[in-house]
């Protein structure tokens, strides 16, 4: 009878037939209450205290298994703790569903609207310059050697003389589209990325593992470049009239006045293809933009950082924010005849001569800006150094 009470402490009742099994094996009456063996009897564990004890145990577990809380807790074991009821692999608990993803998504586009309208101005006077409107005369000054050389308005003399003319809100001409195009940017790549999710690879950066980590960058940056140019498709016909929208202010036009009106005249006057001008060069610069700077950084991080360098870790966490920044001066050119072919021959004084010939195409409107030297014009805004054939630029 001593070796009854050791197994099955807590139950009942002990059948015959469930103890006539062979030495050594456990039938599959015990395997629930196996890992349950209490220690040897004390002289009051079948008293009335331990009885009450068992059916109090027997009653919160009815009603566990009841509410559902019990987590498939059969009678004699001990009720789960609330932690087993976690989902499985650390996630989020039921109160963190569909909606916080919601609230994140909704946080990065009212982020990206923002971000948006405070660099408008800084854009307006970047398209300006990039069509080759300098409605102010270059002014002398130095360069560090002490020669003197002639200087264009930089972002401020520019941005005053918009206010002078349009006030404070001519500042913001195009914003409402280019809202409207960054916000459909944002739901996209968002929408992509839920559609195609990546999946996630453990972190390696020993030389090696090298195939391994390139691997791992050549899926990252594939992904990366599909949200990147299904967003652009998407949002590029709103970048079409902002741009419109802005360039009007070199010719007082009034013709793209609102979004609705200018969807339609594009549509009547140029057909679908008509909101997709530039959209290749920006796709081709986005495209290399990427490849560059993620294989860059990471044959850097690779082979010129070493892992034993104590700060080999920030050395990495900068090293693809300066590739970006390298990067995007030399795919800038992309950048600006995407911008260019937007406005080209579409009726506006902006994208006509004198400012510039009717392009065919944008490898025309390419080599006609190399033959001429200004593959980067507007790349900077603060210090603008006057071409050779400043004379030649429109004065109004």
């Amino acid at each position: 009878m001593k070796w009854k009470h050791k197994i099955f402490a807590g139950t009942k009742a002990y059948t015959k037939s469930s103890l006539n099994g062979a030495p050594g094996t456990v039938t599959a009456s015990l395997r629930p209450a196996i890992c349950q063996l209490s220690p040897p009897p004390q002289a009051s564990s079948n008293g009335p205290a331990h009885r009450d004890r068992q059916r109090g145990d027997a009653r919160r577990t009815g009603r566990r298994r009841r509410s559902g809380g019990g987590g498939g807790a059969m009678a004699g074991e001990a009720p789960l703790p609330s932690v087993a009821r976690a989902p499985p692999g650390g996630g989020p608990g039921p109160g963190a569903g569909p909606g916080r993803a919601e609230g994140t998504e909704g946080l990065f586009v009212a982020l990206g609207a923002g971000l948006a309208a405070a660099s408008h101005p800084l854009l307006y006077v970047k398209l300006l310059v990039q069509v080759g409107h300098e409605p102010l005369p270059p002014t002398v000054g130095r360069n560090v050697l002490g020669r003197k050389v002639l200087y264009l308005p930089g972002f401020f003399t520019y941005a005053r003389h918009i206010v002078k003319v349009d006030g404070k809100r001519g500042l913001f001409r195009g914003l409402t589209p280019r809202l409207i195009s960054s916000t459909l940017s944002t739901i996209t790549r968002g929408s992509v990325k839920k559609a195609f999710p990546l999946e996630d690879m453990e972190h390696v950066s020993n030389k090696d593992d090298v195939k391994t980590s390139l691997r791992k960058v050549v899926k990252e940056t594939s992904h990366e470049m599909m949200m990147q140019c299904v967003s652009r498709v998407v949002s590029h016909p709103l970048h079409v009239i902002s741009m419109r929208c802005m360039v009007q202010f070199v010719g007082r036009e009034v013709k793209y006045s609102g979004v609705f009106s200018a969807i339609g005249r594009i549509f009547k006057e140029e057909g679908i293809l008509g909101f997709f001008v530039g959209l290749v060069p920006h796709i081709l610069g986005d495209v290399i933009f990427l490849w560059c700077c993620n294989l860059l950084a990471h044959f850097i991080n690779t082979y010129a950082v070493d892992d034993n360098f104590s700060q080999a870790s920030v050395i990495r966490s900068y090293t693809k924010f300066v590739m970006g920044i390298a990067m995007s001066m030399l795919t800038y050119p992309f950048l600006l005849v995407g911008d260019l072919m937007a406005v080209n021959n579409c009726g506006l004084r902006a994208g006509l001569p004198p400012y510039a010939p009717a392009f065919t195409s944008w490898i025309h409107c390419w080599r006609y800006l190399s033959s001429q030297g200004q593959l980067f014009r507007g790349s900077s805004l603060l210090f603008r150094r006057a071409p050779m054939q400043a004379a030649c630029f429109p004065i109004d």
